[in-house]
Parts: C-alpha cells; structure tokens; sequence
C-alpha cells in the first residue's frame, strides 16, 4: 500500500477535531514513525462546533494540496465527513462514521479504525467478560463504532440511549440490519436496562475536558457492572471514578486510542507499526 507524503521518508498527518489541544494522537504518530525510520509532522487542526461538510471539504483540499498522507477525524465531524469522500472501507461503509482519510491516488478514501481499536482493547483487558446484556450511552460518531465492535464480540442484547432519541434509534436500525432485530434495542427505562446488565459502555463526550461531569446518576450502578468509558482524556473520568468506589471493574479508552492509532498509521505509511510498542509510548505520555 503506498502512502502519498511530502518526501521519500516524511509523513505529513493531522487531526480533524473540535477541542483537540489535549490530543496524544500527533505524539503517538509522530514517535512511531521515528522508530520506523520516517520522519513524521501531525497537525491538529481544531475547527468550530457548527463547521459544515463544505468547509471540511475545502480543508481535506488543502490537505491534499500540501501532500498529506490523510487525516484523523475525531467529535463532532466522524459523520460530517462522509459526504466529503470518494469512497468508503467496507467497515466505514457498515458503521456509517469515519475516523480516518487515506488520501491515494487523489482520492479520498474512509475508513474505521475506531471498532478495532475498542474490540482489541477490550478483549486485551476482559477476554472472559460477561456480553449476555450490555447498556451503551451514547449513539454519535464513537458510540456507533464501539456497539459495532461490542456486538462483534457477542454481546447479545445491546441496549442503547443517547440524548437525541431520534439518533439511537437510527442506529438502532442500522445495527440490526447487520446483527439481528432481536440484538439491538433502544433504552425506555435506562435505570432498569442498568440493573439487569453485565456492562455499560460511555461513549458521550461528557466526562471529557471541556465536557466535565457525569452521564447518569450514580445511583444506577452497582459493583456487578464492567464499566467502560471510551475517553481517555482524562484517564478516569467523573464516571470511572464512581464506578470504582462501588468495586465495578473499570477501562477507559487508552487501549481503543493506541488501537484505532496502530490502524490508521498502517493505512497512512503502508508500515506496520508495533501496537505494543505504541501502548507502552501511550502510557509513558499519560503519567
């Protein structure tokens, strides 16, 4: 797979984003490439909440411009970005949200490394996790990506909530023309849904900085939960927290971050980089 740069051994990269300053994306990039023998520059380009597909057009035009190898997109644009590609990875196709352009032979191609960042990480983490029921906040971007990978990995009964109903149920919809009409539901009673589950899955920005607090009352956990937030930044938030003072066993989205990276990298450089090696940078840049 060969990757469009700016010279024979430099990556040009970025970040497509909104409150992105406290991204590890351009360190994790940039540190692996250095050990593959490529020289790296990431940039992070923080756009306003309301930017629209037009103005991510003109700047993935830019891009391509300067000789970028493509981009990461992170909240909110993993879907406003659709209508800006030539085309879409099988993956990014089923998901309906993008996380990574590879810019090849003048194309813009989509992808999704975010389902296998959070499947690997999980799996990594809990390979004996209980899946019978799980509850999942959160239906945008990253949350359609990480109830794909957490039915991929046999979660049976996946029950969602998100702020906009109309936008659990289409991915409720989604989801179940892929998994099964019986697989997927949308919460009517998430306090219920919660005490009869194996897992919750946070996949809101809220809990983030910029976006602090917690997504639901307390009161709704109990110690039986796995909790998992898929933030990272910072690495425990309001919710982990809770979750640990009731004895829950809890992740947060390190793991999917450094995976969903190692994915992306492996597109942008046509390498293959050592996801390990990044996990170990990941850490050292979190302490």
């Amino acid at each position: 797979m060969s990757a469009s740069t700016t010279s024979a051994n430099t990556l040009l990269l970025g970040l497509i984003g909104q409150s992105i300053q406290g991204s590890r994306s351009p360190q994790l990039h940039e540190e692996e490439a250095r050990q593959q023998g490529l020289r790296c520059l990431y940039q992070l380009h923080d756009l306003p909440l309301d930017t629209g597909a037009a103005a991510l057009d003109a700047l993935l035009t830019a891009m391509q411009t300067v000789g970028y190898a493509g981009c990461n997109i992170t909240h909110p644009f993993k879907q406003t970005v659709l209508a800006c590609l030539d085309s879409l990875s099988d993956d990014a196709a089923a998901i309906g949200v993008v996380n990574t352009v590879q810019f090849r032979e003048g194309k813009r191609i989509g992808h999704n490394t975010d389902w296998w960042g959070f499947a690997q990480s999980f799996q990594q983490q809990w390979p004996q996790a209980r899946l019978e029921r799980v509850v999942q906040l959160g239906a945008g971007g990253a949350g359609a990506a990480v109830a794909h990978a957490i039915l991929t990995l046999g979660c049976q009964q996946l029950t969602l909530h998100d702020a906009d109903p109309a936008r659990a149920s289409a991915l409720a919809a989604r989801l179940k023309q892929r998994f099964g009409e019986n697989r997927v539901m949308v919460a009517e009673d998430v306090a219920a849904a919660l005490a009869a589950a194996d897992g919750l899955i946070q996949a809101t920005p809220i809990g983030m900085q910029g976006h602090p607090g917690l997504p639901l009352p307390v009161e709704w956990l109990h110690p039986a939960l796995w909790v998992t937030d898929v933030i990272y930044f910072p690495r425990e938030t309001a919710l982990l927290k809770a979750a640990n003072a009731l004895g829950c066993a809890t992740m947060n989205g390190g793991g999917m971050v450094v995976y969903q990276a190692a994915g992306a990298f492996r597109l942008f450089s046509g390498l293959n980089p050592d996801a390990e090696r990044m996990a170990r940078h990941f850490a050292r840049l979190a302490d």
